[in-house]
């Protein structure tokens, strides 16, 4: 089993429940990795026999563009939508960080992390 990782991948989105986070937004980071076989592709240098990290980061692209007014809304999506979409991956594990979150102090930012297997 092969653990692939697309790290600190970040968006401007408009997730929040406050009025300005949905206007303005904000600096959202995700984090994915991902379990699978990727011994054929070891021995025969063929993308089509692993997974295509463009196409992974496509689908957390489109999640982050639909605004939400929770990151956990937002996480549970980009679970679902990577995991359903690519039947190779046999576990997944997103991290979802807001940074900077209003919460009336300096807080560097806010993560949920979420995982599935089959």
């Amino acid at each position: 089993m092969t653990k692939i990782t697309l790290s600190t991948m970040e968006f401007h989105a408009y997730h929040g429940c406050l009025e300005h986070e949905q206007k303005l937004g904000n600096t959202f980071i995700v984090s994915l990795s991902m379990e699978l076989d990727t011994s054929v592709a070891g021995q025969t240098d063929e993308l089509d026999q692993t997974l295509n990290y463009q196409l992974v980061y496509d689908v957390v692209k489109t999640q982050m563009e639909i605004p939400s007014k929770l990151i956990e809304h937002v996480g549970q999506r980009i679970l679902d939508s990577v995991f359903n979409e690519f039947k190779q991956i046999q576990a997944l594990e997103v991290k979802l960080s807001k940074m900077n979150p209003p919460l009336g102090g300096k807080v560097d930012r806010v993560t949920i992390e979420l995982s599935i297997s089959r």
